[in-house]
């Protein structure tokens, strides 16, 4: 049976300033770009028989050069695979929202607020990639299956392969660029690797 390969795309313009981008659709810094290219010799020595990826620009572009987008894989786009809508949160930092709200923001315990776009809550966003989970786990039997996308989505889809709650994702810290593996352990879901770097 293969494993889940779930793969934070590279970087952009805003995941290094620290802005909360969900539905804004940015394209990937020339580094972002490398760190696509650094995964392809990675993924290219696993048996990744299907992919997922997000729609995005910057999970597209990142499927394309880590080699997942060349005919030999399966490979198909998800919407339920975008970035949480982080609402009247979206382009902002952590800093920002904690400094108007008094104290430390987080998403994990105090969630969005409607802005250009409703916002979007852990559960929502828990069932999105719960339905994605359910589609993939049989492809399990052809060998691995990769998910491209982003990272507050990866991690809270790592949670609930665990079993655990969507706020759970916090537990699960995923830079751009980098990938983790979710398999079993005497048949149960586990996590195998996290945030991996490639050479």
């Amino acid at each position: 049976m293969g494993e889940f390969v779930v793969i934070r795309h590279g970087a952009t313009e805003w995941s290094k300033s620290g802005q909360h981008t969900g539905v804004t659709d940015l394209p990937l810094l020339p580094e972002g770009e490398d760190d696509g290219r650094r995964l392809a010799p990675v993924l290219a020595q696993r048996q990744i028989a299907h992919a997922f990826v997000s729609p995005r620009q910057r999970a597209r572009r990142t499927a394309e050069l880590a080699g997942l987008l060349d005919g030999d894989v399966d490979t198909v786009i998800e919407p339920d695979l975008v970035e949480v809508d982080y609402g009247a949160y979206e382009g902002r930092t952590t800093k920002e929202i904690s400094a108007e709200m008094g104290r430390r923001w987080s998403l994990w315990t105090d969630g969005t607020v409607p802005g250009d776009t409703p916002g979007e809550s852990l559960e929502e966003v828990g069932a999105r990639v719960d339905r994605v989970l359910e589609k993939a786990r049989p492809m399990l039997d052809d060998g691995d299956v990769a998910f491209v996308a982003h990272g507050h989505l990866l991690r809270i889809l790592t949670a609930r392969w665990l079993g655990l709650d969507p706020a759970a994702g916090r537990l699960f810290p995923l830079a751009t660029g980098r990938y983790g593996t979710l398999g079993h352990e005497h048949e149960r879901p586990a996590l195998t690797g996290w945030n991996i770097g490639c050479p």
